[in-house]
């Protein structure tokens, strides 16, 4: 038994030798060459803003003799290309799994890999502006995330980039952020004879998400969007102001104006809204009845300011005489201050009313009210002195159009006059006819269009335009809100600058 099994072993050792030195003696043989992906050729991670290119050009190498290669990308699991080459054009937002296969006939190599693309307009500086045709333009400046960089705007028309197949009308008029959305109003009109116009914008990638037209209110030429930066809990209409001063009620979710009946008088194109904390209240200067109304909380009121208490139209003993009107206060303009969150909370906030004989600085602190109670327990207008400091204009260089800013931090209202910005220190005695020139912009024919200030008050930025150039014409500078100094020049980066704004995420 032990000899037949010693034969059996050698017989089988024999015929692998045999099997070996066969395979072996072929004239070309097999060889495997496995695919190697160089490291560094091809990311873990990409990140492009919303309508940027991304080019990835992997570089592959094999191990022996080099056979025909297959490329395959693939995007969620779906072929996107076959090219060795990646090219991606980053048309919507998201966070994307790719894997890049190559493949020879011995086998494939993976490189799995993940695609962001960005909003590029997440926060910062955005210009709604008008060509000399009154076409409608918007520019914007992302802020940088490294604080000591300086941001740089958009080279593209983002309304174009990012709506190609929307006409939109003449003559934009004003542009507020609210909630996820970025509202933009057009007067219409113009050479095209266009119907005025509400658009919706998603407010990180600038696309036409919503837009109605009004053709049935023929005076109906929106300047003003006045509506909270957040909509939610209110459901009442909000309101647009007319080129004519008259008030219309906007309901956002019918996409509908119609014209307001509580406020069914003639009003000043200078307002003032107060939207923080979770309240509402919004005041305007009612020009037939010479006096301020307030309307708060998404529908009371609107309420009329006077030394006794605050009237609606409809109570008994509303007089007329007690009013801004009586008092010979020429109405000229009101400016709401700008506060940092930690002011707000201790004094709320406020709003400084310019009449022709003064100024009228008034708070809101109660009850999201501008309203407190007296010693007696009557409803009175407070202020921040006993009485308020009235000074005679003999030519009032601000009027309700003027582009005006208020900083609660250094007690300083900034106003345009031309190419100049001039500072009014708004709680002395000083007259604002002798406000200080705190910067001059551009050129001497240069017209300043705008204002808006960084959320901790330090940094100013004016919007300007110079009407004798062509093409993009419009520019933003910075300065430092308390020395006037310069920062930075943004030229060019736009048309004329109808609005700006602090876009926040």
């Amino acid at each position: 038994m032990k000899i037949y099994k010693i034969i059996a072993s050698c017989l089988l050792a024999l015929l692998m030798v045999s099997c070996f030195e066969d395979e072996t003696s072929i004239a070309n043989p097999s060889v495997l060459s496995e695919i190697t992906i160089q490291e560094g050729s091809i990311k873990k991670e990409y990140n492009i803003q919303k309508n940027e290119t991304l080019t990835i050009s992997p570089i592959t190498s094999q191990s022996n003799v080099e056979k025909p290669l297959k490329y395959t990308w693939e995007i969620d699991l779906k072929v996107y290309s076959d090219e060795k080459d990646f090219v991606y054009y980053g048309d919507k937002l998201g966070t994307y799994n790719c894997r890049f296969i190559v493949e020879n006939e011995d086998g494939k190599t993976y490189f799995p890999f993940k695609l962001n693309v960005n909003s590029p307009y997440e926060e910062g500086i955005t210009i709604l502006s008008t060509d000399d045709e009154g076409r409608p333009a918007l520019s914007f400046m992302q802020t940088p995330a490294n604080v000591e960089e300086v941001g740089t705007f958009t080279t593209e028309e983002l309304l174009t980039l990012n709506n190609g197949d929307i006409y939109f009308a003449n003559n934009p008029s004003d542009m507020l952020h609210s909630d996820a959305t970025l509202f933009i109003s057009c007067k219409g009109g113009g050479a095209t004879n266009d119907i005025p116009a509400i658009y919706y914008l998603n407010e990180k990638t600038f696309v036409v998400e919503n837009m109605f037209t009004i053709p049935e209110y023929p005076t109906f030429k929106p300047t003003k969007i006045l509506m909270p930066s957040s909509t939610l809990g209110y459901i009442l209409p909000f309101s647009i102001l007319s080129e004519d001063g008259k008030m219309y009620n906007f309901s956002v979710t019918n996409a509908a104006v119609e014209p307001s009946q509580k406020f069914a008088y003639t009003y000043s194109q200078a307002t003032h809204l107060d939207d923080g904390g979770g309240r509402y209240a919004m005041v305007v200067w009612d020009k037939d009845k010479q006096a301020l109304a307030n309307l708060y909380n998404g529908g009371y009121g609107p309420y009329y300011f006077g030394p006794k208490r605050h009237l609606s139209r409809l109570d008994d003993d509303f007089d007329e005489n007690n009013f801004f009107g009586s008092q010979g206060l020429d109405f000229l303009t009101m400016v709401s201050v700008r506060a940092t969150n930690e002011q707000i909370k201790l004094d709320g906030y406020e709003v400084i009313v310019i009449s022709k004989k003064g100024k009228m600085h008034y708070k809101s602190i109660i009850e999201s009210t501008f309203w407190g109670t007296d010693d007696s327990n009557n409803y009175v207008m407070l202020i921040d002195k006993p009485k308020p400091t009235l000074i005679s204009f003999s030519a009032p260089p601000i009027d309700e159009n003027t582009p005006c800013i208020a900083s609660k931090t250094y007690l300083s209202m900034f106003f345009a006059q031309g190419n100049k910005v001039r500072k009014w220190n708004y709680t002395t005695s000083q007259q604002i006819t002798s406000a200080t020139t705190h910067l001059t912009v551009g050129s001497a024919s240069a017209v300043i269009t705008g204002f808006e200030m960084s959320a901790d008050q330090k940094i100013t930025y004016v919007a300007f335009y110079e009407p004798g150039q062509a093409g993009k014409n419009g520019s933003v500078w910075s300065f430092d809100t308390d020395k006037g100094t310069v920062l930075n020049k943004w030229e060019n980066v736009c048309y004329k600058p109808v609005k700006m704004i602090y876009k926040n995420k």
